[in-house]
């Protein structure tokens, strides 16, 4: 045998295209034509085939370099067979037509800043559009372990989310393992978490994560995954409330009541959640079926010494603004005493994390699962608002509503933040 250099032929208009796939490894023999590498532009994938036949002795390129027309892609040891000269056309590209794609509310899993090595896969190749590829990269997911469900095997968008839910939920068998919540990276084939010794650069300090915050951010972290996220921005004139509140105050204040604007708002809440009955749902766990509740328990965070917790509010539709406000003021004193049981964390349709008290114009909130929305309030402000004559000034509140794209979409999502802030403008709406 002889040494030969396989070198990338002709591709077409293509000055440099990304290797997004190797397809061979040392050691394998190859024939005439077979597939060695598989490149990505801008437009579509395709496979550079081999000039010989042979055993593939050294590969010179991997995951993610650049190649254009006669950079050298393996060096074989060639049993002296070789292609017939290629016309000087680009081959046909691996996927299928691209494949329409849903917009995504809010990224899966955060974007590695390169792309993570891809298994190779020997045999065969995954049939999905240069799209799909690139989503697959930035999840750290390998497409070869994805089965396709459209047609001819091809792999959908959906395809690589329904694998990564498998994955996060310990329900995949593929070797890729769930992530584990120490941040390694090690799970799905995303980079590994930097480890840097701080030390270095100054002094440091070590400072155990709280109780609350470990328990609470495995929770975070699968949410923020598995749960396609959207949020919604919206503001609620709260001028005449905020003089309700004021007025209602000064009535109550002999009784020790003191309502605060958190309690109007899940009063307000509950209205919005019977009109618009898909925002206080679940889905059932095979994500096919809706589970409409009829009852309306609403957490809101709470802060504590230790972390934030979220109590809960039982049939908040059953009780007024006065015991709304008596039970928030109990279960946030047993939330900084820490003496909260699990039962006043259990059972919310819908959860409000208000925001108002410390700052900030506007966030995203992350939903609790299996809830598929949440309610985020931010500081309200004085602003100059157009009444149809002139410009007068009037209290707004901010509204952040993320909600659960595969349940909600953006024309409801906006639906219920408008209602929401009718309802705030005016409460006796809730009567209507």
């Amino acid at each position: 045998m002889s040494t030969v250099e396989v070198k990338v032929p002709d591709i077409g208009d293509f000055k440099e295209v990304e290797v997004i796939e190797l397809m061979v490894k040392v050691g394998d023999t190859i024939k005439v034509d077979q597939s060695l590498i598989t490149v990505e532009s801008d437009k579509a994938s395709m496979e550079i085939p081999s000039s010989h036949a042979g055993v593939v002795k050294e590969i010179k390129v991997k995951v993610g370099d650049k190649v254009a027309l006669g950079s050298l892609v393996v060096i074989v040891d060639a049993d002296g067979t070789a292609a017939a000269p290629a016309p000087a056309t680009a081959p046909a590209p691996a996927a299928a037509a691209p494949v329409v794609v849903a917009p995504i509310a809010a990224p899966i899993a955060a974007p590695v800043a390169s792309a993570p090595a891809v298994a190779t896969a020997a045999a065969g190749k995954s049939h999905a559009s240069p799209s799909i590829r690139k989503f697959a990269r930035e999840l750290g997911v390998d497409l070869s372990k994805v089965p396709g469900t459209a047609p001819k095997g091809r792999i959908t968008q959906q395809d690589v989310q329904n694998y990564v839910k498998g994955v996060v939920a310990g329900a995949a068998n593929a070797p890729v393992a769930a992530a584990s919540t120490n941040g390694s990276g090690s799970g799905m084939n995303l980079l590994p978490w930097p480890s840097l010794d701080f030390s270095k650069f100054g002094t440091t300090e070590l400072l155990p994560l709280s109780r609350i915050k470990k328990l609470s951010g495995p929770n975070l972290h699968r949410n923020w995954v598995m749960i396609p996220h959207v949020t919604q921005f919206d503001e609620a004139d709260i001028t005449g409330l905020e003089d309700f509140r004021k007025s209602s105050n000064d009535a109550l204040a002999k009784s020790g009541v003191k309502l605060t604007m958190l309690a109007f708002v899940i009063k307000a809440s509950v209205a919005a959640l019977k009109k618009f009955k898909a925002f206080n749902a679940s889905l059932d766990a095979t994500g096919e079926n809706l589970i409409l509740k009829q009852y309306y328990n609403i957490g809101f965070a709470a802060d504590t010494p230790n972390g934030l917790v979220v109590p809960v509010i039982k049939n908040a539709d059953q009780k007024t603004l006065s015991q709304i406000a008596t039970e928030m003021g109990e279960l946030s004193a047993q939330a900084r005493d820490g003496k909260l049981k699990p039962a006043d964390m259990q059972g919310a349709t819908f959860t409000i994390s208000s925001l108002g008290g410390i700052g900030g114009t506007a966030f995203t909130p992350i939903i609790n699962a299996p809830e598929v929305a949440i309610l985020g309030l931010s500081k309200s402000s004085m602003k100059p608002v157009w009444d149809g004559k002139q410009f007068v000034p009037r209290l707004m509140l901010p509204l952040s509503l993320s909600y659960d794209h595969r349940v909600i979409d953006g024309a409801m999502a906006a639906k219920f933040t408008a209602y929401l802030a009718d309802v705030l403008a005016d409460l006796r709406k809730t009567m209507l």
